[in-house]
């Protein structure tokens, strides 16, 4: 199986409201490999690899967001994995 890499900055209202749980959780049911945090300027930061399929259900999650949340933009770039992401998903810090 050959895995891709997805990087997703996501810009809106999305600290503070269950965002990065939001996306741990469809990412581990997808089995997706990877992380996501909070970064300084309030965008949340996703790296995800797995097969392409569920990447791009994240994706389209991720466009949508939890309960309380707004997507404002996702900006996307994919690229093959130079070093694997590790299981099971995680918020990073």
């Amino acid at each position: 199986m050959d895995e891709k890499t997805l990087h997703l900055i996501v810009k809106g209202s999305v600290q503070g409201v269950g965002f990065r749980w939001f996306v741990v959780d469809a990412a581990r049911r997808l089995d997706l490999a990877g992380w996501v945090k909070n970064r300084d300027d309030g965008a949340v930061e996703i790296a995800a690899s797995g097969r392409s399929d569920a990447l791009t259900r994240l994706e389209l999650a991720v466009k949508d967001g939890p309960r309380g949340a707004h997507v404002a933009d996702v900006v996307r770039s994919e690229a093959k994995s130079l070093a694997p992401l590790e299981r099971p998903f995680t918020i990073s810090r």
